[in-house]
């Protein structure tokens, strides 16, 4: 059993490693948006299915000396790929489809490795089950999620911190290689041991006893897919929603769904029904109550526990009931390729469908409706008040989800959604007061405000007053013209400090965030300087165009919690000094909830030689225009470092003796959470 339990455990080792390694790679291509990291998973997803599907066609189809050679064929064919690093030619040099072109980068670059990966699982268990009619054959898969888990856990501890992403990736395609070794052996060994090769070419396809179940009935099939679908769709979803609303963990939701699949698929004793129906249904509630809640709820203290615990239980059920009904082994590819069809379906939904028709971040509700009618169907067969009280928790969740949209909704003048995420614009406050403001949200964090009130609009509000560390990087170049670059427009609210002679440039990566500051806000076109726009990610028009010359360059893209770690490192700080003026400032807006940021701006400054200034503000309460924020600024102009104007307000960096200075190829998330 140990080359096919070896076979398994280095497939899916790899399946889950090679997600983070070239996700990572190509994110500071495609802004550092967090919809990068879903249609990667998207992409796997799909590539999983027709992993599954290949594995239960040849299975059924084709004779095992036959399939194990095709399967040989196609493993030495993948190597010519490695290793895989992604091609520079599939960078973004327009306004493009960002997801088009992930997706074919990534299908060019880990499509046919990942797809042969993707194969093992259910192929080498159908192996198995020829060699060993009477072996436990689902452990392997419970097995193949616990290498999943040993991946994805150890990636940001272990491979992030110490290992360039070049190097993971060479490190990777060694890997590959090991894998496609085992793998040849274990088919190798499947024939010499397989019983019944000379059946027929559709015989060659039953496993085990033909008296062992009956075959599946379509119901079967039905639920195999919705629980399956619903796995998937709460594993985005959930994340989705945590990460818009509440903070970024991208990680721990994907850890609490392999586990629950390790569990559900290793033994019958993990899942049983009596004893998480309850809590499914009080979890659900709560989730949806939460939607709306409010208050403490919107805190990540109280909510990422809420919403992951929710989708441990959830997930629970999905699988439980899943492996519940696993088929005899004879059945097992069609078993996994209804699994994988559910779980690419489920992210299709997420990843695609759902931006195309939801405004905002609608799914997850939905979802918690969706579950608790998916608990009706599966419930129907026991005594009919269970089924008729999983039918009630639906109308409770479907109650709680219309008083969040409501809520949503309440004072929006537009919602809008796109590859980059959601947008709110509300007004709040009495209409036509002059304390009415306009604001602009993505998630629970926001991008800009400005008053409505004629005689107030045009002042600088939130992040940019006078006292912030950009509002005193302006104002040395009070008396001659000022050239200014802005990295993440926003409101345009660095538009107010515009006066006659200046020449401020704003970096772009939304096309739907510039809709809204020309449409919603009239910081662009009440600016008495000269407005430039660009459009895309900001790093690589910087590395295409001109020198500029700024005396200014404001770095505004990190306020939010998924923050683009290619604009914060080593060469992205060589890319802005090209476009300085002799003595200019480089201002990074560091204020973060989650994230101590200016320790990373102090190292990279520090290896480029720089001098730097923490400028922290605080505003008055009775002054509620400004907001208090973190500015690093960092130029080569040390007298102007020293002045009175920059010195009073001068913090201390505290920089942690473990931080590395983050470049390109190395940085770490873990090392500088607050």
């Amino acid at each position: 059993m140990l080359i096919y339990a070896a076979t398994i455990f280095a497939s899916a080792f790899l399946l889950f490693l090679v997600q983070p390694v070239i996700a990572k790679q190509i994110l500071p291509w495609f802004g550092g948006s967090a919809a990068v990291w879903t249609t990667c998973l998207v992409f796997f997803q799909f590539l999983l299915l027709f992993g599954y599907a290949y594995a239960d066609v040849t299975t059924r189809h084709m004779k095992p000396k036959s399939q194990v050679r095709l399967h040989i064929a196609l493993l030495l064919i993948s190597l010519a790929v490695l290793p895989i690093i992604p091609d520079a030619v599939w960078k973004p040099v327009g306004n493009e489809d960002p997801a088009l072109r992930i997706l074919g980068l990534l299908a060019a670059t880990i499509g046919l490795p990942y797809f042969l990966l993707s194969t093992t699982g259910p192929l080498v268990q159908a192996w198995f089950a020829r060699s060993f009619p009477s072996g436990t054959v689902y452990r392997l898969f419970a097995l193949s999620n616990f290498a999943s888990l040993l991946a994805l856990i150890a990636y940001p501890p272990l491979f992030e911190p110490w290992i360039p992403t070049r190097a993971q990736s060479i490190g990777w395609s060694i890997g590959y290689v090991l894998f496609v070794g085992l793998c040849a052996a274990a088919g190798f060994f499947s024939l010499r041991t397989s019983q019944g090769q000379s059946a027929s070419v559709s015989g060659s396809a039953e496993l085990g006893s033909p008296n062992d179940t009956p075959p599946p009935r379509t119901r079967d099939y039905v639920l195999w897919l919705l629980l399956s679908a619903m796995g998937s769709y709460m594993l985005l979803g959930a994340p989705s929603h945590i990460t818009q609303n509440v903070a970024s963990v991208p990680f721990l939701p994907l850890v609490l769904y392999l586990v629950t699949f390790i569990l559900c698929f290793e033994g019958s004793r993990w899942y049983q029904r009596r004893f998480f129906l309850g809590p499914l249904a009080v979890i659900v509630v709560a989730m949806a109550w939460g939607l709306n809640a409010g208050g403490d709820l919107m805190e990540v203290t109280h909510a990422v526990p809420l919403y992951c615990a929710g989708l441990f239980v959830c997930c629970m059920f999905y699988h439980g009931e899943l492996a519940n009904m696993k088929p005899a082994p004879r059945y097992l590819t069609r078993f996994y390729l209804m699994v994988s069809l559910g779980g690419a379906l489920g992210g299709l939904f997420i990843g695609v469908v759902a931006p195309m028709i939801f405004i905002t971040y609608y799914e997850f509700g939905a979802g918690l409706v969706v579950t608790a009618l998916l608990a009706v169907y599966v419930l129907w067969p026991l005594p009919k008040w269970i089924p008729a009280a999983a039918l009630g928790l639906a109308i409770v969740c479907a109650y709680n989800v219309k008083l969040y949209i409501d809520d949503l909704k309440r004072g929006t003048i537009l919602m809008t959604r796109s590859f980059y995420g959601t947008l709110r614009v509300k007004d709040t406050g009495p209409v036509d007061e002059p304390t009415t403001v306009r604001r602009l949200m993505h998630g629970v964090i926001m991008h800009g405000e400005q008053y409505l009130e004629p005689n107030l609009k045009r002042q600088p509000t939130t992040y940019y007053g006078p006292d912030s560390g950009v509002g005193v990087a302006i104002r040395r170049y009070h008396d001659r013209p000022l050239r200014l670059g802005v990295i993440g427009l926003g409101t345009g609210t660095l538009a107010a400090w515009g006066k006659p002679g200046d020449t401020f440039r704003f970096y772009e990566l939304d096309p739907q965030v510039l809709d809204v500051a020309q449409r919603q806000f009239t910081y662009l076109t009440d600016s008495k300087a000269t407005i430039e726009t660009a459009l895309g990610d900001a790093r690589l028009n910087l590395e295409r165009e001109s020198p500029h010359q700024f005396d200014v360059l404001a770095i505004d893209a990190f306020s939010s919690d998924s923050i683009p770690t290619h604009l914060i490192t080593r060469e992205a700080l060589e890319v802005y000094l090209k476009h300085m003026a002799p003595g200019g400032i480089i201002a990074f807006h560091v204020t973060n909830r989650y994230l101590n940021l200016p320790p990373v701006v102090q190292k990279i400054a520090d290896a480029a030689g720089l001098k730097t200034a923490l400028v922290s503000h605080d505003p008055d309460d009775s002054d509620d225009r400004y907001s208090r924020t973190d500015w690093m600024l960092v130029t080569r102009d040390a007298e102007f470092l020293a002045s009175d104007a920059v010195k009073k307000v001068t913090s201390k960096v505290e920089v942690p003796a473990k931080l590395s200075v983050w470049t390109d190829d190395f940085n770490n998330l873990l090392r500088i959470i607050k």
